[in-house]
């Protein structure tokens, strides 16, 4: 059955059409749905037309052939971090706390604005690969610089990936946020200790965001999210004014809570007005509701779900990051049966390695399997519609991303099923979730424009793109030497706080540890 849907154009404006025919297309998303023979016309973007045998539109337009492929909606990356994205392979288990030393920007020397572009574009150029068409980029920019931010902006615009930037800012100086190291660390090393985002006293970030970006005319790609790092960094006064902010030009909001155990720790230890709950001083001081998503949500005691359903708070969760930092398994379950909405992200590239959603599909299904003894509710299907809708869903973008239906945007994946992941095709959500690596993505549409073709990059060179990357590299590499030489002579004192945290009662635990 054909579906229609009829738009208003200006008939001056030049018109963009790309015909998607042959494919098979993947609409439901429980592990029995089945792919139709469709074919999918997007015009200026939307999908305005699916049925089988579309007649090409007089005057022709692009054809982008699928057959003998699937055809599903573009994945979404909930939660993301561009900063670090030359530092994939130079990490393996380090707990959370020593990583923020090792990987992220307040540590390093000030970067380029060569870098900062350079190192967007490839993290880009990895998403689409894998089937994302959408990010959402927590970036931060230390020290930061108005230009660089501009970069970034220009990077997602000229290859094509749809991204919304949310700047990640704190206005509470890390090392007063993490459980013992004020008491373990000597007062001479305190200066050098940071966290994921650090006061900068030179600018006023979200000044500037609102002046340069959020009151003027919009990108095609790039939309606005704020930032605000996690609870404890940001002092009540901050919070208050990211919420103002959200509501004055409707803005989604996200934000770190209880990657780790030292987080929750920190909560129970600063917030006793609360009952050591980050998520009741959240809700009273007014940053809860559908427009809040929380990433990570580890170490959420039972009553914080609940609270967060209550609100319809939403979550993400970032299975590779977790367990690679020795942060735990979230309470997957207990998320699902709040129903709380949840996306799924892929984090940092120097904690997960990969900016690839099939990957963390797989292992979100994986730990909700280990997290209880009796066999359990499907977890491919909520790990589908965690990448697809649930990712729209957070981003605020339900009526339009997640889904191949008329009136959503034009975000489309191809992948070959030839390929044996799909061989033989059973279940086309369950191969997608356990089978399926990203070898078989061909296609990538973003916004009705075919930006991988036969699995090449088709909005810039990529050949290109990917030897400037290793130029820059050469530069971040040195830099990274000596921040973890600087960090190896601070494990004593690391070591010393982890333990102490370790052996301090929260409540629950969330690590696997076989005792």
């Amino acid at each position: 059955m054909s579906e229609r849907h009829t738009m208003v154009t200006d008939p001056s404006a030049s018109t963009s059409e790309l015909l998607v025919t042959g494919g098979r297309v993947l609409r439901g998303t429980d592990v029995h749905s089945q792919p139709e023979r469709l074919d999918v016309l997007v015009r200026d973007g939307v999908i305005v037309e699916l049925a089988p045998d579309i007649e090409p539109p007089a005057g022709g337009c692009e054809v982008l052939d699928a057959s003998g492929k699937l055809v599903v909606a573009g994945m979404i990356n909930s939660h993301y971090h561009s900063h670090d994205t030359l530092a994939k392979g130079t990490l393996e288990e380090e707990p959370l706390e020593y990583w923020r030393l090792l990987a992220l920007p307040p540590q390093f020397p000030p970067r380029s604005r060569e870098e900062v572009k350079a190192r967007t574009l490839i993290g880009a150029y990895e998403n689409l690969r894998s089937g994302m068409t959408t990010v959402q980029d927590m970036v931060t920019l230390f020290p930061f610089e108005p230009d660089h931010l501009d970069a970034v902006v220009e990077a997602y615009e000229e290859i094509g990936l749809r991204a919304v930037v949310g700047l990640q800012y704190a206005d509470r100086k890390g090392i007063s946020t993490i459980p013992y190291w004020e008491e373990v660390f000597p007062p001479e090393l305190h200066g050098g200790l940071s966290t994921a985002a650090e006061p900068d006293a030179r600018i006023d970030q979200l000044a500037h965001l609102e002046e340069a970006f959020l009151s003027r005319a919009p990108h095609r790609l790039v939309t606005w999210a704020l930032g605000p790092s996690a609870p404890e960094r940001c002092t009540t006064a901050l919070i208050e004014r990211t919420v103002s902010l959200a509501e004055k030009y409707d803005l989604q909001i996200f934000s770190h809570i209880y990657e780790s155990r030292a987080m929750a720790l920190q909560a129970r230890l600063e917030y006793p007005r609360y009952d050591g709950s980050l998520i009741r001083r959240l809700v009273d001081e007014g940053m809860a509701g559908p427009r809040v998503n929380l990433a990570h949500s580890v170490w959420l005691l039972q009553e914080e779900i609940e609270l967060l359903a209550e609100t319809s708070t939403n979550v993400v969760l970032n299975p590779l990051s977790n367990l690679k930092l020795k942060s735990g398994i979230p309470p997957i379950h207990a998320i699902e049966e709040a129903g709380i909405s949840f996306g799924l992200g892929c984090d940092n590239s120097s904690c997960s390695d990969a900016q690839n959603m099939f990957q963390a599909m797989k292992l979100f299904a994986s730990m909700a399997s280990i997290s209880r003894v009796d066999p359990g509710p499907n977890q491919a299907d909520q790990a589908w519609r965690a990448a697809t809708v649930g990712g729209a869903h957070a981003l605020g973008r339900d009526d339009d991303l997640g889904r191949i239906a008329v009136g959503c945007r034009g975000d489309l994946v191809a992948l070959d099923l030839s390929d044996p992941t799909f061989v033989p095709l059973n279940s086309p959500v369950r191969q997608l979730v356990f089978t399926e690596s990203g070898r078989a993505v061909t296609d990538v549409v973003v916004d009705g424009r075919v930006v991988i073709k036969d699995r090449v990059l088709t909005t810039m060179d990529q050949r290109t793109l990917v030897e400037h990357v290793a130029d820059v590299a050469e530069k971040y590499r040195a830099d990274f030497a000596a921040v973890k030489a600087r960090t190896d002579r601070l494990r004593p004192y690391l070591l010393e706080a982890h333990h102490r945290t370790w052996n301090t009662d929260v409540g629950l635990n969330r690590m696997f540890t076989g005792a």
